[in-house]
């Protein structure tokens, strides 16, 4: 029997820089996070140009413990999946940078993953049985929004609330 593809999954799209190995898509062999929470609390929100500094030096040691920790070496990565956006730009360049270069030098594919749909399909790591299709309301940022999930590649979002109604003016 062959043995399920492992993911290496990389996400870097705010102020947390995190990388986790998956096997078959759905086992959770590790998940480590880095938080950039005691950085950005004294200035009362997090700073883009300061959390993207802290991505680049972050970013290859959260990989090597999510390897680590998930008992398996690089060159046994068969995937590598990478928040794309939506979310902060610089620092989404760190984890979509970091990796698009593994994913080329290991010669497997890239998956770019939407930060949202991410949020949402989470919920098939901690209970598998769910099965589209779905209703699910994201709250993430300025991102809030009710959606539909047809099926596991694809959403129909019904409604975004406009940021403006729930930031504080």
């Amino acid at each position: 029997m062959e043995e399920e593809i492992l993911t290496l999954a990389i996400e870097s799209s705010c102020d947390e820089t995190s990388a986790a190995v998956l096997r078959g898509g759905r086992c959770v062999l590790s998940n480590i996070i880095s938080t950039q929470i005691p950085v950005h609390q004294k200035f009362g929100g997090v700073v883009p140009e300061i959390a993207s500094r802290k991505h680049i030096v972050n970013i290859m040691p959260v990989i090597d413990e999510a390897l680590r920790t998930a008992g398996t070496a690089l060159s046994d990565i068969g995937q590598v999946a990478v928040t794309y956006g939506p979310g902060l730009v610089g620092a989404l360049l760190v984890g979509v940078s970091a990796a698009k270069s593994l994913a080329f030098s290991l010669g497997v594919p890239l998956i770019g993953v939407n930060h949202l749909e991410g949020h949402i399909f989470a919920n098939f790591l901690s209970a598998p049985e769910l099965e589209p299709p779905f209703m699910a309301l994201v709250v993430s940022g300025g991102h809030t929004s009710l959606v539909h999930g047809h099926g596991l590649c694809g959403i129909h979002r019904f409604h975004q609330v406009p940021a403006a109604l729930y930031q504080e003016q």
